[in-house]
C-alpha cells in the first residue's frame, strides 16, 4: 500500500492519492464518483467528505481500488502523511479544510473519468453571530420571541447565499418548519402541553390548592418556601423536563403567596432539575450520556465500562455539585446578591413577584384555574396525579429498555443498561398521558367536575403553555441552525493547539460551556464533545506517561467537565430549553430569570473550575475540592450577600 503526502502550494488542493493497484477480479466499470459533502463550509474549518465510486446506473461499485486524484480542497495538517483507503467503493476524509470563501469545485479524477462538486465556503466568523444576535438582543431589549427570530434570520441569511429578503421567510419554512416536524421535538412539546393540562386539571379540581396547604404548614415563611423549592428537585430526579413543569407549577402559588419573586422561584427550578439529572444514577439523561461515553470508549479501544466511567466521573462533576450547593445555601441562609437581591426585596417589600413591566413566558391571571378555584382543597387531588406521572415514567424508561434489550437479543443486563436502551420521550409521554386520565378520574369519581368541565380544564391549562412553546420551537430553530452553520466545529476550532494533559479537563469545561451557551443545548454539545475529549484525554496521557491512576483521573475528570460545562451552558443561555421551560413554569420573565440566575451560575462555575477540576487533575481528592468549594461560596455569600428585608 502506497502513501503519499497531502498538501500543496496551489489553493483549495488536495494532493494526489495513491491506491494498491487493481483487483484481478472483474468490476463494473467506473462512470464517475458520487461526491458527499456539505452544502456549506467554513474557512479554515475542517470537515468532512466522503467519495463513492459508481457505475452507469449510479450503484455504488464496493470493490473499487482505482487511483484517483482529489483537488479543490487542502488536509487540516498539510505535514502529515494520510493513509487512505477505498472500502467498499466509499473514501472518507474527515479533516478537509478550504482555506479561503468562495465557491471551490472539489474534483475526484481517474484517467477520463471525473466528477466535481461545488460547495459554498464562508468566513467562520459568521457562524457565531447568529446566537450572538438573539443573546445580545434578548437580553437588552427583554423580546425574547423576537430576539431569537432575528437570530435564525440572521443565520438564514448567510445560508442562502445572502438574501436579505428570502432569508426572513425561510426561517418559517425551512427551520420553525422542521422544528415542529423533528419526532422528538414533538414529543418534548406534546409531554409540556400535557403536563400543563395536568396542572389545569389539578388547579381546577382543588388538587394545587390542597398540596399547597399542606407544604405551608412546614413552609410558613419565605426561607421554608425556599427551601422547599430547592428539595423538589430532589423528589422529581428522573428526568429535568418533568422536574421543571411539575415544580413550577406546584410551587407557584406557594411562593406568590410567601412573596418570593418570579426570579428566585424559576433559579431553584432550573438549577435544580438538569444538575439532578445529570448527576443521579437513574436519569433519562443516564442512558444518553452513557451512550455517548461508551462511543468514545470503543475509539480508543479502552476495556472500561462505560457506565462505569460514568459512575466514577461524578465526583468530578463540580459544576453541577456547587449550583446545587450554592442553591441550598442562598435558601437556607436568607441571603442574596446581585440583580436577585433587588428581585428579591422588591418582591418581600411590596409583594410584587414580577418586576413592572415584565412579560412572563406562561400568561398568569386571576382567572387561572389553580388560582381562581373554589373547589375543596384536598392534597390528594394533586399528589396522586403528580405520582402517577412519576411512577408510570419510571415504569416506561423500564420498559423500553428492555424490550431494546430483548429484540437486540441480550438475555443478562444490568439496571444501567436499561436505562441506557430506554426511550425516554414515549415514557414522559406516556407519564403525562396517565396523569392527565388519573386527575380527570378523580375529579369525576369525586363530582368535583363533570366531563365537560374537566376537559375544559385541561385545555386551559395547555393554552397557558402556548407562548413557552413559541420560544421553545425558535430556540430549537436556532439549535438548528448553529449545526448547519458549523458554529460548533468553528468553536473548537478555534480553541485547538498544544495542551497539557492535565488542563484538559478545564479547558473542556470552558468549551463545553461557551458551545452550550451559544448553542442552546446541552445534549448537542456533549455529543460533539465526548468523542473529541475521550481519545485526546487518551493521547496527550500517553504522550506524557502518565501512570495509569494519573490517566484515569484525567479521563473521568474530561469526561466531567463535558457534562459539567453543557449543564452550565444551559443555565446560562437564554436561548436553552431547559431555561425557556424554567420560566414557562414558573411564571417568570425569561430575560429576568437569565439575569438574575447568571451571577449564581458564574460563581459556581468559577469556584468548579479553580478549586475542583484544576487542583484535581492534579491529583487532589474530588471530595477535598468539594469540601474547599462549599466553604469558598459560603465565605462568598457572606461577604457579598445581604439578607432581604421584608416591610
Amino acid at each position: 500500500m502506497k502513501k503519499s503526502m497531502l498538501g500543496g502550494s496551489l489553493p483549495f488542493l488536495l494532493a494526489t492519492v495513491w491506491f494498491a493497484s487493481p483487483s484481478e477480479a472483474k468490476e463494473p466499470a467506473v462512470a464517475g464518483f458520487e461526491i458527499e459533502a456539505p452544502e456549506l463550509a467554513l474557512a479554515g474549518v475542517r470537515f468532512a467528505v466522503e467519495i463513492h465510486a459508481v457505475d452507469a446506473e449510479g450503484a455504488v461499485i464496493p470493490g473499487y481500488e482505482g487511483v484517483p486524484t482529489v483537488t479543490g480542497i487542502e488536509p487540516d495538517d498539510p505535514d502529515r502523511r494520510v493513509e487512505t483507503i477505498f472500502e467498499e467503493g466509499k473514501l472518507l476524509i474527515t479533516d478537509a479544510v478550504v482555506g479561503k470563501s468562495g465557491t471551490p469545485k472539489i474534483e475526484v479524477r481517474d484517467g477520463e473519468v471525473s466528477s466535481s462538486k461545488t460547495l459554498r465556503v464562508i468566513p467562520g466568523v459568521l457562524s457565531i453571530l447568529p446566537p450572538i444576535l438573539a443573546i445580545a438582543m434578548a437580553l437588552i431589549f427583554r423580546q425574547v420571541v423576537i430576539s431569537l427570530y432575528s437570530g435564525i434570520w440572521l443565520g438564514a441569511v448567510f445560508v442562502f447565499d445572502f438574501d436579505v429578503i428570502g432569508g426572513f421567510f425561510r426561517v418559517l419554512d425551512h427551520y420553525i418548519v422542521n422544528s415542529m416536524t423533528n419526532r422528538t421535538n414533538v414529543q418534548i412539546m406534546l409531554f409540556s402541553m400535557l403536563v400543563g393540562g395536568v396542572m389545569g386539571l389539578i388547579g381546577r379540581n382543588g388538587g394545587a390548592r390542597g398540596i399547597a396547604n399542606v407544604i405551608t404548614r412546614y413552609a410558613k415563611t419565605a426561607r421554608g418556601g425556599e427551601l422547599a423549592a430547592w428539595a423538589t428537585a430532589i423528589v422529581l430526579f428522573f428526568d429535568d423536563y418533568s422536574n421543571v413543569l411539575i415544580r413550577g407549577n406546584l410551587l407557584r402559588p406557594i411562593t406568590d403567596k410567601l412573596r418570593i419573586s418570579r426570579e428566585k422561584l424559576s433559579f431553584y427550578v432550573d438549577t435544580g432539575a438538569a444538575s439532578v439529572a445529570s448527576l443521579f444514577l437513574i436519569s433519562t439523561w443516564i442512558g444518553y450520556e452513557v451512550g455517548l461515553i461508551q462511543q468514545a470508549l470503543k475509539m480508543i479501544d479502552s476495556p472500561l465500562d462505560a457506565y462505569e466511567v460514568f459512575i466514577r466521573s461524578i465526583p468530578y462533576r463540580f459544576y453541577p455539585i456547587f449550583a446545587l450547593v450554592l442553591a441550598f445555601l442562598i435558601a437556607s441562609t436568607g441571603r442574596d446578591f446581585g440583580p436577585m437581591l433587588t428581585a428579591e426585596r422588591r418582591a418581600r417589600r411590596t409583594g410584587k413577584v414580577l418586576r413592572d413591566g415584565a412579560q412572563p413566558v406562561m400568561a398568569i391571571s386571576e382567572d387561572t384555574p389553580e388560582l381562581g378555584s373554589d373547589a375543596p382543597a384536598r392534597w390528594y387531588n394533586g399528589l396522586v396525579p403528580i405520582i402517577s406521572i412519576v411512577l408510570v415514567g419510571m415504569f416506561g424508561i423500564y420498559w423500553t429498555g428492555t424490550q431494546t434489550l430483548q429484540a437486540d437479543g441480550a438475555s443478562d443486563y444490568g439496571l444501567g443498561q436499561i436505562v441506557s436502551n430506554a426511550d425516554s420521550y414515549v415514557a414522559l409521554l406516556w407519564a403525562s398521558l396517565s396523569g392527565c386520565v388519573v386527575a380527570i378520574a378523580l375529579s369525576l369519581t369525586q363530582r368535583i367536575l363533570s366531563i365537560t368541565q374537566a376537559i375544559d380544564a385541561l385545555l386551559q391549562g395547555m393554552k397557558f403553555f402556548l407562548l413557552g412553546i413559541v420560544i421553545l420551537v425558535l430556540a430549537w430553530s436556532i439549535g438548528s441552525l448553529a449545526e448547519e452553520l458549523h458554529t460548533a466545529d468553528y468553536l473548537i476550532q478555534q480553541m485547538r493547539g498544544n495542551l497539557s494533559p492535565f488542563w484538559i479537563p478545564s479547558l473542556t469545561f470552558l468549551i463545553a460551556a461557551l458551545m452550550s451557551f451559544a448553542t442552546g443545548t446541552s445534549w448537542a454539545t456533549m455529543a460533539i464533545l465526548m468523542p473529541l475529549v475521550i481519545p485526546l484525554a487518551n493521547a496527550l496521557g500517553l504522550e506524557a506517561q502518565l501512570s495509569a491512576a494519573q490517566a484515569e483521573t484525567i479521563l473521568f475528570g474530561s469526561v466531567s467537565s463535558v457534562l459539567a460545562g453543557a449543564v452550565f451552558g444551559d443555565h446560562c443561555s437564554p436561548i436553552s430549553d431547559t431555561t425557556i421551560l424554567s420560566s414557562m413554569s414558573s411564571g417568570a420573565d425569561h430575560v429576568d430569570h437569565v439575569r438574575t440566575q447568571l451571577p449564581y451560575a458564574l460563581l459556581a462555575a468559577i469556584v468548579g473550575i479553580l478549586v475542583g477540576d484544576i487542583p484535581s487533575a492534579y491529583g487532589l481528592a474530588p471530595w477535598i475540592s468539594i469540601l474547599v468549594g462549599v466553604a469558598v461560596m459560603v465565605g462568598v455569600l457572606f461577604t457579598l450577600g445581604k439578607k432581604v428585608e421584608t416591610e
